[in-house]
Formats: structure tokens, sequence, C-alpha cells
């Protein structure tokens, strides 16, 4: 079968899930979506607690992945234990809550992997490596999936690129998250894996990366720190849509499905 799959980008503050309960249900009908991936971080700006990720998951996201503000909100931790739809980064240290990947039903019996993986340039080198986790992961726990999909965190685009290289002809799609600004880069690599670089946004459109401009502006003008405010305004949704053929295991579209109001 064709399988479309919906990667949603980054939903930041109440903006974000406003606009994400407007328009995510839509679309999916619209696209025919089979399966949604929502990447939550930034739903409370930073970090996200429960009563956002049930918001998300109302909305119509089948799995919540996060990424470097996972522990913005404490609050967060139990329910990452509870709940097996909601995954954090698996390169995070094996002891702290919450899973980095599951195993999920899809259409006609289908087995659905997710992966939420880190990358380390910028953002915590303490990490461990998501090139031989990832590798770790497919030998074992992954073996047995019939699809793999993978966020991937990270702030460098070559880090993101050099992730789905890697990765290329072994899952059936990477989408890079984190830095908040879609890429049109969109592509099926030579052996079958979609990728892009990055989703974007979904939040205030205007905004720089979701917050007031002033609040970034005053930064590198050298003015005191101040505290970053998430904008108001009107919203945009940015997401990509990857159709995957089950039968040859092998992405065969990319495609942006960006919303702005």
């Amino acid at each position: 079968m064709l399988l479309n799959v919906l990667a949603v980008g980054d939903v930041a503050s109440e903006v974000g899930l406003d606009c994400l309960h407007r328009h995510l249900r839509a679309l999916k009908k619209q696209h025919k979506v089979h399966f949604t991936v929502v990447n939550g971080e930034n739903a409370a700006g930073i970090g996200l607690l429960p009563r956002h990720a049930e918001e998300i998951f109302d909305a119509g996201a089948d799995v919540i992945t996060l990424g470097n503000h996972t522990w913005g909100k404490l609050q967060i931790t139990d329910y990452l234990e509870d709940n097996p739809y909601i995954l954090r980064p698996a390169n995070y240290a094996p002891n702290l809550p919450g899973r980095g990947f599951g195993i999920y039903d899809g259409p006609q019996g289908l087995r659905i992997a997710v992966v939420n993986l880190m990358g380390r340039f910028e953002l915590d080198c303490h990490l461990s490596s998501p090139f031989t986790l990832a590798d770790q992961l497919l030998k074992d726990e992954l073996a047995q999936a019939d699809v793999v999909l993978v966020d991937f965190h990270a702030e460098a685009t070559s880090e993101k690129g050099a992730l789905g290289w890697y990765l290329d002809g072994r899952v059936q799609a990477v989408w890079g998250t984190h830095t908040h600004v879609p890429t049109a880069d969109g592509q099926v690599l030579p052996k079958g894996t979609g990728f892009i670089t990055d989703l974007g946004m979904t939040g205030p459109s205007q905004s720089i990366l979701g917050v007031v401009p002033e609040s970034s502006i005053a930064r590198f003008l050298g003015q005191l720190p101040r505290k970053y405010e998430a904008a108001k305004g009107p919203a945009k949704l940015n997401a990509v849509l990857f159709t995957i053929d089950t039968d040859t295991r092998r992405c065969v579209s990319v495609t942006r499905c960006d919303i702005t109001e």
C-alpha cells in the first residue's frame, strides 16, 4: 500500500496549539493521512506540560516527539513514563524518564516505528551518538518494524543531512526539527529514504522562531538579557507529507503541506 505519513513541525506556544486544533484534522483528511507525528517540545514555550500533550493528541497526533527542551517543564516526567505515544530523544541517558522510540499499529497490520534522536552539535555534546544508536536500534529493537520514521532534532543542517544519508535505504523517512525554519530540500534519497532538513514550526507567523521579534533583536544589539516572550497574532502550520510504498519499503514522494493564516 501507499502509506501517507504527516510530520508536523515544532508546536510553539498556545498560538501553535490553537493553530494545530484549527487545521490538523482537515489537513489529514485532505491528504488521506494514515499516521501523524507532531513535535511538541515548545508547546509551553520551553518544554510542555501533560495538558499540552493531551491537546496535541486531541488535535489529531498519533505520536508526539520532543527535543532539547524535553525537561523544560519537569511536570512531564511521569507522563513520559506512562504514555508510550510520546517520545523524548533516545540518545539521552537511558536512566532518564520516558522512551526514545516506539512501534505502533498502522493500517493493514503495519508496524510503524518512530525514533526520536537529537543532534550533538551546538545542543548537547554529552549525548550518545545518534548515528551509532540508530545502528543499534535498527539491528535490535526495530528489526521487526515494517516502516521506520526518524525525527532528528538538531541544530546543524550538515548533521541532519549526514544522518539522512547515513540511514538511506534503512529507514523510510528522516526529517529534521528544532530550527523552526522550513526548508525546501524535500527529496527521496537514492536508496529510498524520504528526507527534509527541517519541517519548520507550527506557531505565530509574525515572529522570530515563535517569539516576539523585539526579544530576539535585543540580544543582537547587546542589550540586557530579557525573557523571551511568545508572539501573538496570526499563525502558520508547517508540515511535510511522506508517501511510502510499504511493499518496496521505499519513500516515493516528499511534499510540503504548509498553511499560513
